[in-house]
């Protein structure tokens, strides 16, 4: 079972700091990207950042300058600093992963697959 937790997620005031964080488990034989995604209300969702297996990082222009994102191989996580936030970057936070994972003795497949989402709001 592939399971994949966000965690990090609160309210802050304008021009604050959150560190997200998100840890994937399974039986994955490979994971390629790890990343996050957000839906803001009445919105649809939209890429915030996302980092493959190498290092390489693709950041919305929104946050660019902001946010950073970064991983630990080792425990299979992924974090996302946000400083400067803005009432705007308010939305449901998900931690995205692209990963060949052991389904059986028999199959592996690659896909998608999405965290529960954490709550981010920013207001004064």
């Amino acid at each position: 079972q592939v399971q994949v937790v966000e965690s990090g997620g609160g309210l802050v005031q304008p021009g604050g700091s959150l560190r997200l964080s998100c840890a994937a488990s399974g039986t994955f034989v490979a994971i390629y990207t790890m990343g996050w995604y957000r839906q803001a209300p009445g919105k649809e969702r939209e890429l915030v950042a996302i980092i493959s297996k190498t290092g390489f990082t693709n950041t919305a222009d929104s946050v660019k300058g902001r946010f950073i994102i970064s991983k630990d191989n080792t425990n299979n996580s992924v974090n996302l600093q946000m400083n400067s936030l803005k009432p705007e970057d308010t939305a449901v936070y998900y931690c995205y992963v692209d990963a060949f994972v052991a389904k059986s003795t028999y199959k592996q497949s690659r896909d998608d697959y999405w965290g529960q989402g954490t709550q981010v709001t920013v207001s004064s």
